[in-house]
């Protein structure tokens, strides 16, 4: 007799922004929906986060994994296709820095930076025009994925006048919600929703967990970073200092509430807390610090397809990794030391 299919663990992910570091969480996502042992049963997400997980779920929802996969692969494509039209520098690669992994130098791309640090993109942009809109709307039809969302999602976003943390569910779903959850405020003028205004997520959660801990029956978090948590050496030149204090920053909020995660499991185990009060959660990560730390802060706006690829072939092999080292590890326990690694 053939041997019985295996069921598929029911895991939740969390997706973390960086531009178009995202195309990394793109080549993880591919390469989990391949192996097909996980069952993905909600998505908290930021930024770039958003849009890998939105367009997740709309694949997901028009064809299960397969259509997943391709759903991203089209997005990314149409990423790139969009850049080739807008940027007007794209004959100019020392304006992106290397097509290749690899520590890269933009002089150009300097300029550009000093030049988003004295003009705001109300004054730059006063049409409010963003190509990212396009390539949403073209790929997703969210009033459908907000009927048959096929997963929970979750998009955060943060509210520039509160400074707290919007949380966009399944209802809310919207091509608004995700440019919010994407809103770079040096790039974009802040996104209005509902008379509030918002600017990326990753200032106050990159990802948010606790939407998963709230809503989804799973124990098993597996989170997807861009954002390297270590980076070997002290930054000394003024892009490498700005850049290490954003990776601080948008990782802030995460260490946070892996601080809380670690402190609840800590008593759970010890018996302090009974478990049928409070729910132990299983942390998983998949990352790949020493490649994203190999990247300069300019190929966060290169969408290149050639460098897309090679970061989606980046984190298939980070997720490849992962499923032999922890595999065994979902449904049973955490696969990281959330007190070595987060505090």
């Amino acid at each position: 007799m053939p041997p019985e299919p295996v069921q598929a663990k029911p895991v939740a992910l969390a997706l973390q922004g960086g531009g178009m570091h995202g195309a990394f969480t793109w080549g993880v996502l591919d390469r989990l929906l391949e192996d097909g042992r996980l069952a993905i049963e909600g998505v908290s997400a930021t930024s770039a986060g958003a849009m890998n997980g939105t367009v997740l779920a709309y694949g997901l929802m028009q064809g299960g994994s397969d259509g997943a996969r391709r759903a991203l692969h089209d997005f990314w494509q149409a990423i790139a296709h969009s850049a080739q039209r807008f940027n007007p520098l794209r004959w100019l690669p020392w304006f992106k820095g290397s097509h290749t992994l690899g520590l890269n130098h933009s002089p150009l791309y300097a300029m550009a930076d000093i030049t988003l640090r004295l003009l705001s993109p109300y004054q730059f942009n006063p049409g409010n025009a963003n190509p990212l809109r396009d390539v949403l709307l073209g790929q997703v039809d969210f009033a459908a994925l907000r009927e048959r969302c096929p997963i929970r999602l979750y998009l955060c976003a943060t509210n520039i006048e509160t400074s707290r943390i919007r949380i966009f569910a399944q209802e809310e779903l919207s091509v608004d919600a995700v440019l919010a959850s994407a809103c770079v405020p040096t790039l974009f003028q802040a996104v209005s929703i509902d008379g509030q205004h918002y600017w990326d997520g990753g200032y106050v959660g990159n990802p948010a967990i606790f939407p998963l801990i709230y809503h989804c029956q799973t124990h098993d978090v597996v989170i997807v970073h861009i954002n390297p948590i270590v980076r070997r050496g002290v930054p000394t030149t003024a892009a490498e200092i700005l850049n290490r204090v954003n990776e601080v920053s948008f990782n802030s909020s995460l260490m946070r509430e892996m601080r809380a995660i670690g402190f609840v499991t800590t008593l759970i185990q010890q018996g302090k807390i009974d478990r049928t009060e409070m729910k132990e959660m299983w942390i998983h990560s998949i990352r790949s610090d020493e490649t994203m730390a190999a990247l300069g802060v300019s190929t966060k706006y290169n969408a290149d397809w050639e460098f897309l690829c090679a970061l989606r072939d980046q984190g298939r092999q980070a997720a490849t990794l992962w499923l032999e080292r922890n595999y065994d590890c979902v449904g049973q326990r955490s696969s990281v030391d959330i007190t070595g690694e987060f505090l």
